[in-house]
């Protein structure tokens, strides 16, 4: 019989508190201007040195100085007093029945080396044709969606650009996505075609994405520069709950794929279910995805609609939401509630979900019903959550001295 498996990581080496900074998240002419101000390059050889250590980073996912072979060894040693090139500790990795993976892991805050560290949750889907990634934006989130596990951490601090492309890096590393690499031993699922294991990414962690918008914009636009991760822009999806200021940047700046977290076919209920409707409400939240750069029956946008038992999930709302989303190129995610400790919440019956599913279908929408993945291990969507907590202003001041 299958069973979930707790991986121990306790032997793993801890990062510990540094005032280096790190490289990673760092754009091209960041990492030029690292190295010009503190002396170790300039003007042309800076631009070089950056180019290889874009490589080493990106493409063969180096984590130590001394293995950078075209880099003069002075130079190496330069580097290595200066800066670092830490990736999250994995403070426990768990690995689902259905082959799900969730990694726990573990930060220090980069501008306060001495504040305690905090987590967030990362997770791997793979697929017989696919591997996706479900990356963290923020530690906590701030939205409080009533039946969101997630929304039940009050926000600690937005990550870095350099953490978020951290969880990507950690993830490749553990499932052998670098030149060299090995599969996970324990026999977990990675994609048959292909020689990577993860081909999709998407914003659906921990957080609300648009509310840490430059550092996700950072962190997204390093990893689809086709000299380093490659990743394309196609199998990137960000999903939001409706911070309608930032939708349109997010396709004209980033580019990526768009997944609005919807839920609800009314104000007043998704008021209830997704409190940012209260301040960009549907009629808002609407506009800016009929006019959401790019978008087209090649390139729609998804909207994920959670099914929760005598809630949202009448015939009535199915039409509904067929109401609204005339005119906007789309994908319809259905996807039955995931339980967690205390939700209010229940699972919207199998047949009551086809019989939504067959309404939306018929007006010509795809609506895929999501198979959950990870429920035994709280990896599914809407089940994440790490046990950091917000230092109060006294703690901070006393921490920083």
């Amino acid at each position: 019989m299958s069973i979930a498996l707790n991986l121990d990581h306790s032997s793993a080496i801890r990062p510990a508190a540094t005032s280096r900074p790190s490289l990673i998240g760092l754009t091209k002419p960041q990492l030029v201007e690292a190295l010009t101000t503190t002396g170790i390059a300039a003007d042309k050889e800076a631009r070089m040195r950056a180019s290889q250590l874009w490589n080493w980073l990106y493409v063969n996912g180096t984590t130590d100085f001394e293995r950078m072979s075209n880099i003069a060894k002075p130079v190496r040693q330069k580097l290595a007093d200066v800066f670092n090139l830490d990736r999250p500790e994995i403070v426990s990795e768990q690995v689902s029945t259905d082959g799900t993976r969730k990694w726990l892991f573990r930060f220090r805050d980069p501008a306060n080396p001495n504040y305690p560290p905090v987590e967030v949750e990362t997770v791997y889907i793979p697929e017989e044709d696919r591997g996706t990634l479900c990356v963290s934006s923020q530690v906590g989130c701030t939205l409080t969606c009533s039946f969101c596990h997630t929304g039940t951490q009050k926000l600690v601090r937005n990550l870095t650009a350099g953490e978020i492309l951290g969880q990507i890096l950690m993830a490749r590393e553990q499932l052998g996505d670098f030149p060299g690499g090995t599969r996970p031993a324990d026999g977990g699922l990675v994609p048959s075609a292909g020689t990577r294991a993860i081909t999709n990414v998407v914003m659906m962690g921990m957080g609300e994405p648009l509310y840490n918008y430059e550092n996700v914009k950072q962190a997204l636009l390093i990893g689809v520069a086709d000299d380093g991760m490659n990743l394309s822009r196609r199998r990137i999806t960000l999903s939001t709950s409706g911070v309608v200021p930032f939708i349109e940047p997010t396709g004209r700046e980033i580019d990526v794929m768009l997944a609005i977290s919807l839920h609800a076919t009314n104000n007043d209920l998704r008021d209830v279910l997704v409190p940012i409707n209260k301040k960009y409400p549907l009629e808002e939240l609407l506009e800016a995805c009929r006019t959401y750069p790019g978008v087209s029956n090649s390139r729609r946008i998804t909207f994920e609609y959670v099914m929760l038992d005598g809630i949202n999930d009448s015939d009535a709302e199915a039409h509904e939401l067929v109401r609204l989303l005339k005119g906007i190129p789309a994908k319809i995610n259905l996807i039955p509630f995931n339980p967690w400790p205390g939700a209010n919440y229940g699972t919207s019956p199998s047949s009551r979900i086809e019989r939504f599913a067959d309404i939306v279908n018929r007006a010509g929408y795809a609506s895929p019903v999501r198979t959950p993945r990870g429920r035994d291990i709280f990896a599914a969507c809407g089940q994440l959550k790490s046990d950091s907590e917000r230092l109060s202003k006294k703690d901070r001041e006393a921490l920083a001295g």
